[in-house]
């Protein structure tokens, strides 16, 4: 699994902070709930030990996942982005051409995809179609609600 991810040094640097707290902090605490249910003897049947255990595992199955994040990060900086086409990292302002809405949409590696704040994953579907599209370019996508034609108006970065 060689893939790149790429995102902004902001985003690397956050997961980074998550991933030292999980080590830190969440370790501990998960030690420290896995000694308390200890304490209360027989582990065979002991729900609270069987809880703590489980909730370590997810622990370090996401450890590893953000590690894995990590390792396989590219950076992008926003500053040598062109915006002669739709590209990752580029903002870009379509037209609903049924609708006549205007929506921004700031595309975005999968980890950092944030639908709500506008930030749209390259893997969507409206992503996907929306790579290497110019100004005035169309695009047709299918989403679960039928399929939406979407005009290129502006891209920024």
């Amino acid at each position: 699994m060689s893939d790149f991810i790429y995102m902004t040094r902001e985003r690397y640097l956050e997961i980074e902070k998550e991933l030292n707290d999980l080590k830190v902090r969440g370790r501990k605490e998960i030690a420290q709930k896995i000694a308390d249910a200890r304490a209360h003897g027989d582990l065979s049947e002991n729900a609270e030990y069987d809880a703590a255990k489980e909730e370590q595992g997810l622990l370090e199955l996401k450890i590893s996942k953000l590690e894995s994040m990590l390792s396989r990060a590219k950076i992008i900086g926003t500053n040598n982005i062109s915006t002669d086409e739709v590209r990752v990292l580029t903002k870009v302002k379509v037209k609903n051409l049924k609708t006549g809405k205007e929506l921004t949409y700031h595309l975005v590696s999968p980890e950092e995809a944030d639908f709500e704040n506008g930030k749209l994953s390259v893997n969507s579907p409206i992503g996907r179609q929306l790579l290497g599209k110019k100004v005035g370019d169309t695009v047709k996508v299918t989403v679960p609600a039928g399929v939406i034609e979407f005009q290129v108006l502006e891209i920024m970065k």
